[in-house]
């Protein structure tokens, strides 16, 4: 028997739930695989207007993990990755089988994170990622972004981790609307040296700084140490995970880290990929360390007693890389197929939301930043409208959750969803899903319904033309 979160029992369903989970008609099926705290009744999703008190400007915690796949959590479908703090996440709020990171990889999701837009209406949202500095490539700091919008509303703002959307000295989350910011500005560091391509990346601010502890603990006894403070008005704080993105080491791996420090420093380019390294045990240490450092944040905000009135958001920038669980999902990072771009979401919001419920509504990045800016009562910047639909309406209301394409591209492809069908475009060519019925992108069904296919390309080159061509490469 495995336990509830309200007392019953249910028994193991096994991965077939994984599946019906995806397609969005197991209602009230048990969490696919994984622990027994991962698997739990859930209740299909259900505003509750008259849920007790409800903060208009409740704290905003945001965490992102990094590449880390659709079932790299137990909640998810993992098989043998244990996170018990982000499934009781799950159990406290609303897991959403259908979420989507708003690029394939890393730099353009956080630009529609912080901005609330297609990455493709900035310059800097086009690099896929942001390799190196470059004064044309990062969030230009007169732009609104989820920091300065919630800063202006008077929110204290912080960040802790991977910043990934420009350089010094002309771009930065202090210079974007965070007040305090300590973290790396590239695209991945090693995780005790804190060294990249292009030197130690570990900054205060805007200072230079230095810490040769294991990068996970830092970051989450950092956010620890900020939801303790005497807080005087609300916050803002987004933890943005490095892990579980390469290179592949776990608490402890010194040995390895010295080593591919070693070899940045004598000049080799591809190091940090670590393309030599790693394994599913290696993988499952860092995914298990993730979880443990939500979990010590968590006990923090429970310590305080900011749980209540905090909205926790969970996420992945994209989606899993080489050693991440995808099943029944294909393709993975860098890719438009499911396992690219879908990705665990998680929201807890206990003074609005019942807990132990689970939602197959599609949600994309940019929904978010309009939805916490909502829930803030925080309006957008009126020359930059959001892309992103906010969900406050369906979780608070039981209002129809928002009518709209989903829309992605990459330099190499494309892909459209509208409700069930999904229009995608590879070096393959263009074929037509419904991913109800197929989550795995097997059955190309662009023969049958021609009309659909034609009607979601002209939507997807409708939106597209509104947005920065690519440059030359």
């Amino acid at each position: 028997m495995s336990e509830t979160g309200d007392g019953g029992s249910v028994s193991r369903r096994g991965f077939a739930a994984a599946g019906a989970v995806v397609a969005g008609v197991a209602a009230g099926a048990a969490l696919p695989g994984g622990t027994a705290s991962a698997r739990t009744a859930e209740r299909e999703f259900r505003a509750d207007p008259d849920r007790g008190h409800r903060p208009t400007r409740p704290n905003i915690l945001v965490v992102i993990g990094d590449d880390l796949g659709w079932a790299d959590l137990s909640s998810y479908g993992s098989p043998h990755i244990r996170t018990p703090n982000l499934d009781r996440l799950a159990r406290g709020g609303v897991r959403f089988t259908q979420g989507y990171s708003a690029a394939a990889v890393c730099s353009p999701t956080r630009f529609a994170l912080y901005t609330g837009r297609y990455p493709g209406r900035l310059r800097g949202g086009l690099e896929e990622p942001i390799a190196r500095p470059d004064k044309l490539v990062g969030i230009p700091p007169a732009h609104p972004t989820l920091g300065s919008l919630l800063k202006g509303a008077g929110y204290s703002t912080a960040m802790f981790g991977k910043w990934h959307c420009g350089f010094l000295p002309w771009y930065s989350p202090v210079k974007s609307g965070w007040d305090v910011f300590f973290g790396n500005l590239s695209g991945a560091v090693d995780y005790y040296s804190k060294v990249s391509g292009t030197g130690v990346d570990l900054y205060e601010g805007e200072v230079p700084a230095e810490s040769l502890d294991y990068y996970t603990d830092t970051l989450a006894d950092r956010a620890a140490d900020f939801i303790r403070r005497d807080h005087d008005k609300p916050w803002l704080l987004n933890l943005n995970f490095t892990a579980a993105h390469w290179p592949w080491e776990a608490p402890g791996d010194r040995d390895v880290s010295a080593h591919i420090t070693a070899r940045i420093k004598a000049g080799d380019s591809r190091a940090l990929w670590h393309d030599d390294g790693g394994s599913l045990d290696t993988y499952r240490k860092m995914v298990e360390s993730l979880d443990a450092a939500v979990g010590r944040v968590l006990r923090a905000l429970r310590a305080t007693r900011q749980d209540k009135d905090t909205i926790v958001l969970f996420s992945s920038d994209n989606g899993g890389e080489r050693w991440s669980y995808q099943w029944p999902l294909s393709g993975g990072k860098g890719e438009l197929r499911e396992g690219g771009i879908r990705v665990p979401n998680i929201l807890r919001w206990p003074a609005a939301i019942r807990p132990g419920q689970v939602s197959h509504v599609p949600v994309i990045t940019h929904d978010w930043t309009a939805t916490l800016l909502d829930a803030a009562g925080v309006r957008p910047g009126a020359a930059h409208p959001l892309d992103g639909h906010s969900l406050v309406p369906y979780l608070r209301q039981g209002a129809l959750p928002p009518r709209r394409d989903l829309f992605w591209r990459t330099r190499e492809e494309r892909a459209l969803r509208r409700g069930d069908w999904k229009y995608l475009r590879t070096a393959a060519g263009e074929t037509l899903h419904n991913l109800s019925a197929d989550p795995r992108e097997q059955a190309d069904l662009a023969r049958r319904h021609p009309a659909l296919l034609t009607d979601l390309r002209a939507a997807w080159e409708k939106i597209d033309g509104d947005l920065l061509p690519y440059p030359e490469a």
